[in-house]
């Protein structure tokens, strides 16, 4: 399918724009919550994968989370030092380096769902709705992503 644009682009016809938006106002009303639990966005990200299967290595936290390691480092770094995770290097493989949640971030898991709770109640969408818009926004991701691995 190819989408044919037949005038000059308008800001909020694009999709992307509205991806944009939307991105800004769930990660706005996440901050405050996050804030007390003095955590960022990615920081929580990474603590959701962590929670999700504690010990994964810097490379494949990179991976779940779509980031380079160059961004993962300095999360990890903050995480650490706020005493959420631990990262190890492993004893067969010292290059290799395992992340894992301490007790205090495994304590926020409870936080995190409540969290996540008060952002679906706040769409306005059911259950079934949320879970069909992000099966459409993994596939647009999955389509984009082909299509940079194709014209690179």
């Amino acid at each position: 399918m190819v989408l044919v644009m037949d005038a000059t682009p308008r800001l909020r016809e694009q999709a992307c724009f509205a991806l944009y938006t939307a991105s800004r106002a769930v990660i706005g009303l996440y901050r405050p919550m996050l804030d007390r639990l003095g955590l960022t966005y990615p920081q929580f990200l990474v603590l959701m994968a962590l929670w999700e299967s504690d010990g994964l290595t810097v490379t494949e936290l990179g991976d779940e989370l779509q980031l380079d390691s160059g961004t993962v480092s300095p999360l990890l770094k903050r995480l650490e030092a706020g005493g959420f995770v631990e990262r190890r290097r492993e004893s067969d493989d010292e290059r290799r380096v395992t992340v894992h949640l301490t007790e205090a971030g495994a304590a926020l898991e409870s936080r995190g769902c409540e969290i996540t709770q008060v952002v679906g109640e706040a769409s306005g969408m059911s259950y079934g709705e949320l879970i069909a818009l992000r099966d459409k926004l993994n596939e647009f991701t999955a389509a984009i992503h082909d299509r940079q691995s194709t014209t690179e």
